[in-house]
């Protein structure tokens, strides 16, 4: 089957199931699954640096996935410890979870893989061991329920983002106010209340947040895998 048979069937199937115009992230989403369905095995390979998004199933993992409009709630960044590859996230603390019990606690043990275009470049193993120092300072550092941009604590997208800013001054993603999401929903507005009281959020409209879905979008990545 041709490559275009696979773009127009790809892009016709979500054009009959969404019953709507179809928005430029879901083309783009369409052209990044048909772009894998000819990745080498080489490329296949996980890789230090490579960013791996997943599905949680939680309430917090529904409000991300509806104020940002994105399938992924979830990232971390692969790490290679005592030549074993590890997902290092933000979750009820900053940890190294070995990668093939990171992929199924996601649902559906559904995950993808996105790369820095020009990883070969920028990294380095100097670059690579710069990096994982950035890290070492957030390890055990408690989840931030309140999503604020300190360092006291840490969410995994503002983990990921800032290991790539402080390692290699690179930006994946632009932080945009709290404010510039539509925060009426529902279960989003709960979490918010919970949290105000029991753990004293502040929720400041003005608050920079960084989300899975900001980094999965940003340009400077490839897509290498996304396993259906």
């Amino acid at each position: 089957m041709s490559m275009q048979i696979i773009k127009v069937f790809i892009l016709t199937t979500i054009a009959f199931y969404s019953c709507k115009r179809i928005s430029s992230k879901e083309i783009e989403t369409a052209q990044e699954i048909t772009t894998n369905v000819n990745h080498t095995e080489k490329e296949n390979e996980f890789k230090e640096g490579d960013l791996i998004f997943q599905i949680t199933e939680n309430g917090q993992s529904h409000a991300i996935q509806f104020l940002t409009k994105s399938k992924y709630s979830h990232v971390g960044i692969i790490i290679r410890k005592e030549n074993k590859l590890f997902v290092f996230e933000a979750s009820n603390k900053v940890r190294f979870t070995p990668i093939k019990k990171f992929i199924t606690s996601g649902v559906n043990s559904h995950f993808a893989v996105k790369r820095l275009k020009n990883a070969n470049q920028i990294l380095t193993k100097e670059a690579l061991i710069k990096m994982k120092k950035i890290g070492e300072k957030y390890y055990n550092k408690n989840y931030d329920l309140c999503f604020e941009w300190t360092d006291e604590y840490i969410y995994c997208s503002e983990l990921v983002w800032k290991i790539y800013k402080e390692g290699v001054n690179i930006e994946l993603g632009n932080p945009i106010p709290l404010k510039n999401y539509d925060l009426s929903y529902g279960p989003a507005q709960k979490i918010i209340k919970k949290r105000m009281a029991r753990n004293g959020c502040a929720f400041s409209m003005d608050e920079l947040v960084i989300s899975p879905s900001d980094m999965f979008h940003s340009k400077l990545l490839k897509t290498i895998v996304i396993n259906q």
